[in-house]
């Protein structure tokens, strides 16, 4: 069982439900120890007194805020802490709203909530099963304040199975817009997208639709680098990647190609079905190119998820 991060209590209304906060996701990351190329000797990080040049544990080290330039105001946890006694141990609902409201975008990251006290006392554990059904049942997710460590976090509480699930989610300052991009406008008209590259797409749309299954997803870039680890270590460190075949080379050809080309190949990839035989001139409003300009694809090779 995880270690719980947070301790604390659900306060919604006159409600107050106590509760510890874990990590719901476990981050499966390769980790690389850096060498210093000329010996190959890892590179030591240590923490020194920039004064004294000796080094420092971290029993002694403090945390402090710089007020003026050399001059720090030393805040301990415990003064932490007293700022907002309640803001550090309460997740503070706010608000419900409708889940479907809430963009994508702001989601962060996802922690579980449970019943502090695993003891058979009744009124934590019905005062959580109870904000939790009620969430279940309306659709509604608890928009919440929440202080984790040093830092204030707006989050969504909503149920998942058994658990509540807390969502810290972003501020609306923290995200960029999509002024500063180059995009194309949302009306394709006048865009040169014809009539019919949009039918094939949507086409192609519906024939790869399915059920959202995320167990189906692997991290294969990940299995890919162990592989060549694997193969570096067994040759004696001496195996070098080898170059980029043809096939790759022209996936990454970000010239014209021609669309209609390439969605007739695509529909009927998923079901074993071959494109209809009557589109087989490209739109006026499809860009013409050389055969030999277009991006050959193997029927057996790996669509992107």
């Amino acid at each position: 069982m995880p270690r719980s991060i947070w301790k604390g209590s659900i306060s919604f209304g006159l409600v107050q439900i106590p509760v510890a906060l874990y990590p719901a996701e476990e981050p499966n990351e390769l980790h690389f120890t850096q060498l210093d190329k000329r010996n190959m000797t890892p590179i030591r990080y240590e923490r020194v007194n920039r004064e004294t040049g000796e080094p420092v544990s971290w029993d002694d080290i403090v945390r402090g805020y710089p007020y003026e330039k050399g001059e720090y105001v030393v805040m301990s946890d415990e003064d932490l802490r007293r700022a907002n006694v309640e803001a550090t141990q309460t997740v503070d609902i706010l608000d419900f709203v409708d889940e479907s409201e809430i963009d994508p975008m702001y989601y962060d990251k996802p922690y579980y909530l449970a019943p502090a006290s695993q003891n058979k006392k009744k009124s934590p554990m019905t005062a959580y099963v109870l904000l939790r059904e009620a969430l279940r049942k309306t659709g509604k997710v608890g928009i919440a304040k929440v202080v984790i460590r040093t830092r204030e976090h707006i989050a969504a509480v909503r149920p998942r199975g058994r658990a509540l699930v807390l969502n810290l989610l972003r501020f609306a300052h923290e995200l960029r817009t999509d002024e500063e991009l180059d995009l194309p406008e949302m009306d394709a008209e006048g865009k040169g997208l014809g009539k019919r590259e949009l039918e094939m797409a949507e086409r192609l749309v519906a024939e790869m639709a399915t059920e959202w299954k995320p167990e189906k997803y692997k991290d294969e870039y990940r299995d890919d680098v162990m592989k060549l680890i694997e193969k570096k270590v067994k040759s004696g460190q001496t195996t070098t990647p080898a170059e980029p075949g043809e096939e790759e080379e022209k996936r990454r050809d970000t010239g014209t190609v021609d669309l209609i080309a390439l969605l007739k190949k695509s529909l009927g990839q998923k079901g074993g079905k071959a494109a209809n035989d009557d589109d087989k001139e490209p739109s006026e409003s499809s860009p013409k190119v050389r055969k030999t300009d277009t991006p050959k694809r193997k029927s057996g090779s790996r669509r992107a998820a």
